[in-house]
Formats: C-alpha cells, structure tokens, sequence
C-alpha cells in the first residue's frame, strides 16, 4: 500500500472519530479536525493539482457526507460571475473524496458521466454538499468485492453565499477494487 493511500485510510478514520460538532469549547477536538481538513486539501492538491490553484477547499468529511468550496476569485467567467469549468470542478471532487474517506484507499472512484444545471449565476463563493448513506456504502462495498467494480450516482446542490441554489449536478461513478482478480471458475 502506497504512503498516499495509507495517509488517506489514517487521516479518515481520525476524522470519523472526532466530534464533527466541536466548537471552541471543544478546542483541542476543533483545532484536530480543522488540521485534518488542511490535511485532506494538502492529499487533494497533490492528486489533482489543478484543484488548490483554482481555490476548491474541502471543508467537511464524515462518514456519507462531504461539503466542499470553490472561490470565485480566480474563476470568473467573461460577464463576472462563476465560470462554468469551476462548477464542474466543485461538483466532481467531492465525490472522490467521499467515495475515497468512506470506503478506503483499495476503491478508486471513476467518474462515468456528469451533468449540470445551471439555475441562476453565482457572483459568489460557491458551496457544494454531497450525501451517501450507509446501505449505499455498503452496497458498493459489496457489489466491488464481489465483481470488481460497482456503480454509483451522487446529487448535488450548489449554494452561494447568500443560500441561493444556483446550480444543480447528477454523477454517474464507477468504483473499481484495486488489485481485484475474479475467482477461477
């Protein structure tokens, strides 16, 4: 297992065990998740270096769960408000990270096909969360060790500043298990 993969197993399980709640009167359990947050943007920019330069920021993991940033300065579009490209790039991360701190580095997530809707112009930072529960994580899992690979479909609504949805996203994923070998027959 490579040092990336491991650090990515680490860092998840660490997160999953602290309070996702923590507020200052929690510091130490605030001041860990906030590190481990830097951490998973540090493990992001360095898969997909494309993704720190355009200011995309993970800021919430947890276990079926990912909130996930993009600033619009940098990424303004020809008549100022955000770049289509830039939308595309907050909506498709996160659901590698999602898919990479749920189920662990021996499952790598392929995106297949993903569509956007575009409901008003963001003229500000844009926010994105996306949500797998449980029964779907173990579905995957298991369709994955049994054959392979499995498919997967992720939502998102993308919010600006002011809580306005202004975009819209449909993922069509693939999961892989590294290493898989089907059984002799």
């Amino acid at each position: 297992m490579s040092l990336k993969d491991r650090l990515i197993g680490l860092t998840g399980d660490w997160l999953a065990g602290l309070d996702p709640e923590a507020g200052w009167d929690q510091p130490l359990t605030r001041l860990q998740r906030e590190g481990g947050f830097r951490l998973v943007n540090r493990l992001v920019g360095m898969a997909i270096p494309f993704a720190p330069r355009n200011r995309f920021r993970v800021e919430e993991v947890r276990p079926g769960y990912v909130r996930a940033s993009i600033a619009i300065k940098g990424n303004r579009n020809h008549f100022g408000s955000l770049y289509a490209g830039a939308y595309f790039l907050v909506a498709e991360i996160p659901g590698g990270v999602l898919t990479l701190f749920d189920l662990g580095p021996d499952y790598v997530p392929i995106l297949k096909e993903m569509t956007l809707e575009f409901l008003e112009p963001a003229n500000s930072d844009v926010t994105i969360e996306l949500h797998m529960d449980g029964k779907t994580r173990e579905r995957i899992r298991q369709e994955a060790d049994e054959t392979g690979r499995a498919a997967f479909t992720l939502e998102g609504i993308m919010r600006d500043r002011t809580g306005s949805d202004v975009a819209r996203s449909l993922a069509q994923y693939r999961l892989r298990k590294k290493g898989f070998e089907a059984p002799a027959s």
